[in-house]
């Protein structure tokens, strides 16, 4: 496996715990609009979500290094630019979705607790799309 596809697993694991950590403890709430506590929590897991991007790419790094694999090294090439514009797309097409099921939950909930979280819902799940496709893109064309 590449140090391009364990970084895209890294990332893929850990948006899937912070944020599925986040909804487990925001969405039971009865809130109307979004609280001061829902924010200070969301900075801190995205503060913890970098520190795990960090930290993880470097154990990688170093692991890729001291195994001295050289399997899955490349240059980007046409295929990789493929890959990214199609993953892009599929993220699109869920984010674009989410954009309009979130306005329009906006015009019948009242505050605003539902509408960004919906929003945010469908963000990060845009983005695991993206980061699936990839890894399924890149396994299949291996």
């Amino acid at each position: 496996m590449s140090f391009q596809e364990k970084s895209l697993w890294l990332l893929f694991v850990s948006l899937i715990g912070i944020f599925g950590c986040y909804f487990a403890v925001v969405i039971p709430a009865k809130a109307v609009d979004v609280m001061p506590w829902h924010i200070g929590l969301f900075i801190g897991l995205v503060v913890l979500l970098v520190l795990i991007q960090i930290l993880g790419s470097i154990a990688v790094a170093i692991a890729s290094k001291l195994s001295g694999s050289t399997a899955g090294r490349h240059d980007t090439d046409e295929r990789d630019g493929l890959i990214g514009l199609k993953s892009t797309r599929n993220g699109s097409y869920v984010l674009a979705v989410g954009v309009f099921l979130s306005l329009s939950l906006a015009l019948i909930i009242k505050g605003n607790f539902a509408f960004t979280h919906l929003l945010l819902g469908f963000w990060v799940l845009a983005q695991l799309v993206e980061i699936g496709s990839q890894l399924f893109l890149y396994r299949r064309s291996a």
